[in-house]
C-alpha cells in the first residue's frame, strides 16, 4: 500500500517515539509498502529504503518541541493538518497511518477524502492532558468523546500497552486491535565508554535512574525514598541519567535540601545508543513514575540490562512486570526505599531477578516479535480493506 505516516515529533531523535517510528517505517517499507512519512522540521535527515522523509515548514518560536501537550505542539499540528490536506488532495495514498494526536488529522481527511487510517495510540491523549493540565478536567468528556470517536472511525487500532488496549477495545469491541508494545534498545556488544565509579568515586551500591525530569516521573519520590534508603546503606549513590539542565538544577537543589546531595549524581543526558554501557555499571535500576498508563519505552531496555529493576506498582508498570522479573512497590517514599534496600543488600536475589527479567526479554520484547506482530497486523488489515 501507499501509506501516508504522520509523525508529529521531532524525527529523528534518539528518544521514546521517534524512536518506534523509525523501526515501524523500517517494518513496513521492508514488506514493499510505499511510505511518505511527515514529521516536524526538527531531527536528523535518516534514509530508510522505501520510505520518504517530507517536514512541515518551520515556524517562529516553534523550536525544541518535546513530549506532551504544548502551544508549540498545537501549532506544528496545525501546520500538519494544511500539509496533510495538501499531499492527499494531489496524492493516491491508501492508507494514513496517524502516531499520537495526528489521529485527529487522520478524521479529517478520511471525512474529506474516504482515506482509511489507522490509530497508533501510544498514549490516552484525553488523560495526559487531565494530568498536565488540571483545570482542563470539566472538559474531559469533550475530550474522550473525541478520542473515542477517533477509535471509531478507524480501520485499526495499534495500542503499545495493555491498558490502551483495553480501552481501545472498550470503545469498540468489533475493533481491529493490536498491542504492540516497545523492545529493549540495548546493544549487547557495547563497551564502557564512561566509568561512573571512578567519575563520581562511588564505593557503594549504584542506583540508577534514565529518562527525562518531567513531574510524572516520580524524580521527588525517588529522592525522598533515597533519604530512607541513606540510613541503612550509607555507601549507596544515586545517579541521574538525562534531563534539562533547568530541572537537574531544581532537583540538584532538593538533594542539597534533603541532606543527600553529596551522593546523587545528575550525569544529564547520554546518547541512547550508549545506554547498556551505563545499565550495566548499576546495581539497581529504578523507574518512580507516579503518573500515566502507558509503560516508558526505558523498561525494556532496564528488563534486558542484567540489572534489576525497582518500580512503582501502578498501572504503567504492572501490564509488563510483575514479581518476578522486578521489585513493584507503593509509590511512598517509605515503601519505594524498602524494595531499593532489599535488592541493595542481597546479590543474589538480584541476579535472580535479573536473569528472568532477561528471559521474558527474549520471550516477548524483542524486534523480531515487534516485526512479527506488525506484518500480521497490517496483512488482517489489507484484507479488511480489500473486503471493503
Amino acid at each position: 500500500m501507499k501509506i501516508l505516516l504522520l509523525a508529529p515529533q521531532p524525527f529523528f531523535q534518539n528518544r521514546g517515539t521517534p524512536i518506534a517510528v523509525r523501526m515501524l517505517a523500517e517494518v513496513l517499507a521492508a514488506e514493499g509498502h510505499r511510505l511518505h512519512l511527515l514529521a516536524y522540521p526538527e531531527g536528523e535527515d535518516v534514509e530508510i529504503p522505501g520510505v520518504f522523509l517530507d517536514r512541515i515548514c518551520s515556524f517562529p518560536g516553534t523550536s525544541g518541541i518535546g513530549p506532551g501537550f504544548s502551544g508549540k505542539k498545537m501549532i506544528a499540528d496545525h501546520l500538519m493538518l494544511c500539509k496533510a490536506l495538501r499531499l492527499v488532495r494531489k496524492g493516491d495514498f491508501d492508507l494514513v497511518h496517524a502516531v499520537e494526536e495526528s489521529v485527529f488529522i487522520a478524521v479529517v481527511l478520511k471525512k474529506l477524502y474516504s482515506v482509511p487510517f489507522v490509530y497508533d495510540m501510544d498514549s490516552c491523549l484525553s488523560m495526559q492532558m487531565q494530568e498536565k493540565f488540571p483545570f482542563l478536567r470539566p472538559a474531559a468528556r469533550l475530550m474522550s468523546a473525541f478520542e473515542n470517536g477517533a477509535i471509531r472511525r478507524s480501520a485499526g487500532v495499534i495500542a503499545v500497552c495493555r491498558s490502551l488496549e483495553e480501552i481501545a477495545r472498550q470503545r469498540d469491541p468489533e475493533k481491529l486491535v493490536l498491542r504492540l508494545e516497545d523492545v529493549s534498545l540495548l546493544r549487547q556488544d557495547m563497551e564502557v565508554v564512561e566509568d561512573i565509579r571512578r567519575q563520581t568515586g562511588v564505593a557503594g551500591p549504584i542506583f540508577m535512574y534514565v529518562g527525562n525530569l518531567e513531574p510524572y516521573q516520580g524524580i521527588d519520590l525517588l529522592l525522598e525514598s533515597f533519604v530512607w534508603l541513606k540510613k541503612v546503606q550509607q555507601e549507596a549513590a544515586l545517579v541521574v541519567i538525562g534531563g534539562k539542565d533547568a530541572d537537574i538544577s531544581r532537583y540538584g537543589e532538593m538533594a542539597a535540601t534533603l541532606g543527600i546531595g553529596g551522593a546523587v549524581h545528575f550525569l544529564g543526558p547520554r546518547p541512547v545508543g550508549d545506554l547498556a554501557c551505563y545499565l550495566r555499571q548499576a546495581d539497581v535500576l529504578v523507574s518512580p513514575r507516579i503518573k500515566g498508563n502507558n509503560t516508558p519505552m526505558k523498561i525494556y531496555s532496564y528488563l534486558d540490562s542484567g540489572r534489576p529493576l525497582v518500580a512503582t506498582r501502578l498501572p504503567a508498570h504492572t501490564q509488563v512486570l510483575d514479581d518476578k522479573i522486578a521489585r513493584l512497590a507503593e509509590p511512598v517514599p517509605e515503601k519505594f526505599a524498602e524494595a531499593m534496600m532489599e535488592l541493595g543488600i542481597d546479590r543474589a536475589l538480584r541476579e535472580k531477578i535479573a536473569a528472568q527479567a532477561g528471559a521474558r526479554v527474549k520471550e516477548e520484547f524483542t524486534r523480531a516479535a515487534f516485526q512479527r506482530k506488525l506484518i500480521g497486523f497490517y496483512k488482517r488489515l489489507e484484507e479488511m480493506l480489500s473486503r471493503a
